[in-house]
């Protein structure tokens, strides 16, 4: 069985919630190919991660595998995506606890040649604060964004994305973490469980270093924003999730 077949079945086990079926066929996958494809084992490194998480297991030796070949195709001199495998490298690091490292890989990103950000996708905030939503809005637009959808709540955040995903639209997320209906991780985890590729930004008065925080990182966030925030914060911000999108096309 190719590696495509293969990973079309493991999906369908996971949209059928058959998590260890669809864990063993991500993982079998992801060591086959860990040799010849870098950058497709460690995807399918994080696809086995999540199978895990949805077990309510632990999920680091799969997470590490992940950043470790991240990293890796990082510093190939045939790679063409380096910047996007340093920032999904990151991200893994973050689920891991691993700070400095993750900084590190950050870093390495950033300097790198910025990534022209696509316009083409829908913006979705969720924040109960009318001020603050209207600021991010102001942000979307400045950085030249015209479809936005902004929800007070995060149940209606959940419903209004879920109504894209029926249409066929992948959009960037801006959720606050303290809402007055649900908590930001599981608002993040409602959403990932609907679309594993969603790319969701946290927005939070919080340090990074939190338990809440950190637990809503590791649920598969991609890139955070501590209020007060300013226009570059919200740009680099949706600048990963764009950069994140495009490596799993």
């Amino acid at each position: 069985m190719d590696t495509k077949t293969s990973c079309e079945i493991a999906l369908t086990h996971l949209k059928n919630k058959q998590f260890i079926t669809a864990h063993n066929l991500f993982l079998n996958q992801a060591e086959l190919i860990k040799k010849s494809d870098l950058l497709k084992s460690a995807l399918l490194y994080m696809l086995a991660s999540e199978c895990r998480n949805r077990q309510g297991k632990n999920s680091e030796n799969e997470i590490k595998q992940a950043s470790d070949l991240f990293l890796k195709y990082s510093k190939a001199k045939d790679s063409t995506n380096v910047k996007g495998a340093l920032l999904c490298a990151s991200k893994c690091l973050l689920s891991l606890g691993e700070f400095d490292k993750a900084k590190v890989a950050y870093q390495k990103a950033k300097l790198m040649f910025q990534t022209p950000i696509s316009t083409i996708r829908p913006i979705v905030i969720i924040d109960d604060s009318k001020s603050i939503a209207m600021k991010l809005k102001t942000y979307a637009e400045k950085l030249g964004y015209s479809e936005i959808h902004v929800f007070e709540n995060g149940k209606d955040g959940v419903k209004g994305c879920k109504k894209l995903f029926s249409e066929n639209q992948t959009p960037v997320v801006l959720l606050d973490m303290g809402l007055p209906d649900l908590e930001g991780d599981v608002v993040a985890t409602k959403l990932l469980n609907e679309k594993i590729d969603l790319q969701i930004v946290v927005i939070t008065a919080d340090e990074k270093t939190t338990t809440r925080v950190n637990k809503t990182i590791s649920s598969g966030v991609s890139a955070f924003i501590q209020k007060p925030f300013t226009l570059d914060e919200v740009k680099n911000a949706i600048d990963i999730a764009e950069s994140e999108y495009s490596l799993l096309q």
